[in-house]
């Protein structure tokens, strides 16, 4: 998954009050860093501050700026592609919360 990817996957879970860029980074940072390899959290954080700037520029983008600085959340009202992920993220939640059924435990009682 790419940086472009798990940016809006953040923004898709923040909802409409939105998130800072500060918090997207640490996301960002959390879900690549592995056992062996560590990315440079500075470079995630511009390369997000970035992202979220280019993208929020026009009233038809994907995101939007909340009226807070530094704060961005997805342009659902003008972008029909924002709307169309918010309700696939909610699907997906959906049904991960249909799989997860209750664990029985089938183990024996030693104090019988």
């Amino acid at each position: 998954m790419t940086y472009d990817q798990q940016i809006l996957k953040v923004l898709t879970e923040a909802g409409d009050g939105g998130v800072s860029v500060q918090a997207i980074a640490k996301h960002i940072y959390n879900m690549n860093c592995t056992f062996f390899t560590q990315p440079d959290f500075e470079e995630i954080r511009t390369y997000a501050q970035q992202f979220l700037l280019r993208n929020s520029k026009s009233t038809q983008s994907l995101i939007e700026s909340t009226g807070r600085r530094g704060y961005y959340r997805l342009n659902t009202e003008g972008s029909a592609d924002a709307r169309q992920m918010m309700l696939q993220f909610r699907e997906e939640r959906e049904e991960e919360k249909e799989e997860e059924k209750p664990h029985q435990d089938l183990s024996l009682d030693l104090f019988a």
